[in-house]
């Protein structure tokens, strides 16, 4: 009964261990080389030619020999399959996708610019400026009109000529919405 509890905590820890590797994956960090813990890895060769199962001590020197990387693209899988990847160009091909996602994201800030219906043309063109500004910037924009009584298709006007004008830093992430007392528009950058 003893040997029992101790080889469910082994189960239990092990279990753990793979899953905080799993989650360093997942978070985009990747294994490469001596990091990778598996005695056996599916290994693709850098031209992306399979070169079947191997242990990880004939990876290492296979990408030694080439002088390259060895990244594990997964762990959801046994064994896990791993690439040789030219020096550095792992880190930085991640570093380009979560650039490039962060971007997709539209990650910067949400900037709130207030407005009302009956904006004089200097006043128009200042808040024109800064909407443009805050978009070349990587800024997200969001256009509000305050409304009281019946000037919500003044307002809906205002917005629609606001983001004609602004075409050029940005585009509309969301259409114009009227609600009580506002009218918004998010604006994306370009």
């Amino acid at each position: 009964m003893q040997g029992e509890p101790a080889s469910l905590m082994q189960v239990w820890e092990g279990m753990n261990a793979s899953t905080e590797r799993n989650e360093r994956v997942m978070s985009g960090k990747l294994l490469i080389n001596e990091q990778i813990k598996s005695s056996e890895v599916l290994l693709t060769g850098l031209n992306g030619e399979s070169l079947g199962v191997l242990s990880h001590q004939k990876a290492l020197a296979l990408a030694k020999e080439a002088k390259a990387d060895l990244v594990c693209t997964s762990l959801m899988s046994s064994p896990p399959p791993c690439k040789l990847v030219s020096r550095g160009s792992a880190k930085a091909q991640r570093d380009q996708e979560n650039k490039e996602s962060r971007l997709k994201e539209g990650s910067g800030k949400v900037k709130e610019l207030r407005l009302t219906p009956d904006i004089e043309d200097h006043d128009y063109d200042t808040k024109l400026r800064q909407a443009a500004k805050l978009l070349d910037s990587g800024n997200r924009v969001l256009l509000v009109v305050k409304i009281s009584g019946k000037e919500g298709p003044k307002a809906k006007a205002l917005l629609d000529r606001l983001v004609a004008d602004l075409s050029g830093s940005g585009k509309k992430a969301t259409g114009i919405q009227l609600s009580g007392k506002q009218a918004a528009v998010e604006m994306l950058p370009a």
